[in-house]
């Protein structure tokens, strides 16, 4: 079985597209189940996710835990019946068929891995930050790009570092790379550019960059969501979580 574990916090304007594009999109071949694990929203998520499982023709699971992705899909990971995990930002759409293309991976050998990704944008530093995502380079990888990861070898590393706040996907790719198992699925996700159009491509880009750099200094988790909260964290009139 592959668990799909969706971490949200007020995602009500797309989380009910996102959970009919994976049951349109996944394969009659392999059991799959969703897990969506809701860090404290107040804008309806809960409501709509529940409203969506009393119809839902596959497996959709709706848990509770404390604010922070880290947290939320370690949650969703013990949770989980499936001998396959798949980390799923709540605005990313992978490629149809992506429980075919991930079991595929497995069976070769690869424990863990992510797609390719585009962004949902023309901008033409988005396209090729998206173009580059097709090779191996660790340089290359982000959270937005998808990940999947055997139970056993996730349970290996310990999970998500929950200290992080911020950053948590690249520090369990980092310990991924380490042991070189990972492989890029040669398939598109899509993800939304939202937090590109709200605060501004070279803005952003800078800031993600400080970040990347101040980890690599050294920069615990605590500095590290210091600087998020002061230079990238939306407004509450903007998609919280990104």
């Amino acid at each position: 079985m592959l668990s799909i574990v969706i971490p949200v916090l007020n995602e009500a304007a797309t989380i009910k597209y996102l959970l009919t594009f994976l049951s349109e999109n996944s394969s009659e071949e392999n059991e799959v189940e969703i897990i969506v694990v809701d860090g404290g929203s107040s804008d309806g998520t809960q409501k709509i996710i529940k409203t969506f499982i009393e119809t839902a023709i596959v497996s959709v699971r709706l848990l509770t835990s404390a604010k922070g992705r880290a947290k939320q899909m370690n949650k969703g990971s013990s949770e989980a019946s499936g001998e396959i995990l798949y980390f799923l930002h709540a605005d990313s759409f992978p490629p149809k068929n992506f429980d075919k293309y991930i079991i595929s991976e497995v069976k070769k050998g690869n424990p863990a891995g992510c797609f390719k990704m585009k962004f949902d944008s023309n901008h033409w530093w988005l396209q090729l930050a998206g173009w580059l995502t097709q090779f191996r380079w660790r340089a290359c990888r982000g959270g937005d790009q998808s990940q999947f990861i055997t139970k056993i070898l996730f349970d290996e590393i310990g999970g998500f570092d929950e200290t992080y706040t911020v950053y948590e996907d690249n520090i369990l790719i980092n310990e991924l790379y380490k042991r070189k198992k990972f492989v890029v699925i040669q398939q598109w996700i899509t993800t939304s550019a939202r937090l590109y159009r709200q605060k501004g491509v070279w803005n952003l880009q800078y800031h993600f960059w400080t970040i990347y750099v101040k980890r690599w200094l050294g920069a615990d988790a605590d500095k590290l969501h210091n600087y998020y909260l002061k230079h990238i964290k939306p407004s509450k009139k903007e998609a919280p979580q990104k």
